[in-house]
């Protein structure tokens, strides 16, 4: 089946969910393809920052949001000594409506953006449905070619094609757009573990031991567990077994010893190969990448979502007329790399910084956490823990929601209801 839009989104990520959302706001004809018939992924990003709580408020959806079921987190702590931490990013100190990082499913996320975007008479999310190729002609892209819910193959036709896809596009692959890759010393294996009431409901605290450590969030029923260990530690994690991994993980934090047999097999701990790359480039004729597509993010800091939904922001901000009118060029798209490229690679220097100085001194033995001047002037002056919590939190440029975009509250219960 055949069709037309004006702009087609590729991916239902946060990013691409938010730019069709404010994109169908400014009256553009736009549809999202998102490959899985729903949204259920355990393990994406599932940190809302202060600065993208902001925008949802923005965007009328902030009570929809906050009655979604979520933990919040305060700050992030390493431990110094038994019964003692630092606290290293303290988002309470942050001058913003919302101090603290929201833990919410991304599904839930995704749903509530869905069902805003549905009330759009110019917004299109189909499900199950895969991009498969990019349609070029005369040098331009002019839409993509896609596998449906029941195998019916299709062309989707638009002005502009967006690849919101993730650090694996298929759309950024096809447009042969190069990636600048830098070197990560780290990969992720997320698990869960049951919560116990004398947990820390607010505070995102690492555990360290020599060689490895562990970065655990609480959430509102259950303990979210990243596994830090060597780049390349998969085979032998793997083919140890659980219960070696179960003794890895009583070690490295013995509170959880009582707790470790929840991990049931090895299916129960997912890998994440962490990349940091970022294109030079973002855009040939007719096509744009954001997210992840345009730069993939260590997870160090958490920050990756927070970025890739103010791609979203400033490109629906900066693309919108242009869409509008049908005259969307090369510099248009131009000028939302231009926009978003400082905020990009200060955090990803930051990122590689954090990897050379905390992450790999870490799993080489040589140090339990943070270097000891940064521990001392953080124990001297807490306050500067505001500087941390700020670049977490907001971010270096934040995005607000262009006046097109902007709703009044929309009171829980009206989902899906025309605006």
């Amino acid at each position: 089946m055949d069709g037309r839009t004006t702009c087609v989104v590729v991916g239902g990520g946060p990013a691409g969910m938010v730019l069709g959302l404010l994109l169908a706001r400014a009256g553009v004809d736009v549809t999202v393809l998102e490959k899985h018939g729903d949204f259920l992924r355990d393990f994406r990003g599932d940190t809302v920052h202060p600065s993208t709580l902001q925008l949802l408020d923005e965007l009328g959806l902030g009570e929809r949001f906050a009655a979604l079921p979520q933990s919040r987190l305060d700050e992030v702590a390493f431990p110094v000594a038994p019964g003692r931490q630092i606290v290293v990013a303290d988002f309470r100190r942050l001058k913003t409506r919302y101090p603290y990082v929201a833990m919410v499913p991304q599904w839930d996320l995704l749903d509530l953006l869905a069902e805003a975007g549905a009330a759009e008479p110019s917004f299109t999310l189909r499900m199950r449905t895969e991009v498969t190729e990019l349609i070029r002609e005369d040098g331009q892209v002019r839409g993509v070619r896609y596998r449906g819910p029941d195998g019916e193959t299709g062309e989707l036709r638009a002005e502009l094609t967006v690849a919101c896809d993730g650090r694996w596009s298929i759309a950024r692959a096809q447009a042969d757009l190069p990636v600048r890759e830098f070197p990560v010393p780290i990969d992720a294996w997320w698990f869960r573990l049951p919560r116990d009431p004398h947990d820390d409901p607010a505070g995102l605290t690492p555990r360290v031991a020599p060689g490895r450590f562990a970065v655990v969030i609480p959430r509102e029923d259950y303990l979210q567990v990243a596994y830090i260990a060597r780049k390349g530690s998969d085979a032998r994690l793997r083919a140890q077994g659980v219960e070696q991994f179960r003794r890895d993980i009583a070690e490295l934090a013995p509170g959880f010893a009582g707790r470790v047999d929840a991990i049931a097999s090895m299916d129960d701990v997912k890998h994440l190969d962490v990349r940091l790359n970022r294109l030079d480039r973002w855009h040939v004729p007719g096509l744009l990448c954001l997210g992840d597509a345009a730069h993939a993010m260590s997870p160090v800091g958490g920050v990756g979502i927070n970025l890739a939904v103010q791609d979203a922001v400033a490109a629906a901000t900066l693309l919108a007329e242009p869409l509008r009118r049908g005259t969307v060029s090369e510099a248009d798209l131009a000028r939302v790399r231009a926009r978003r490229l400082l905020p990009t690679i200060l955090v990803q220097r930051l990122q590689r910084l954090m990897h050379r100085g905390l992450v790999a001194p870490i799993l080489d033995g040589r140090r339990a956490g943070p270097p000891r001047p940064v521990l001392a002037l953080l124990r001297r002056f807490p306050f500067a823990s505001l500087g941390p919590a700020y670049l977490i939190g907001i971010g270096v440029r934040p995005e607000h929601a262009p006046p097109f975009a902007r709703r009044p509250p929309a009171p829980v219960g009206t989902e899906g209801q025309a605006g």
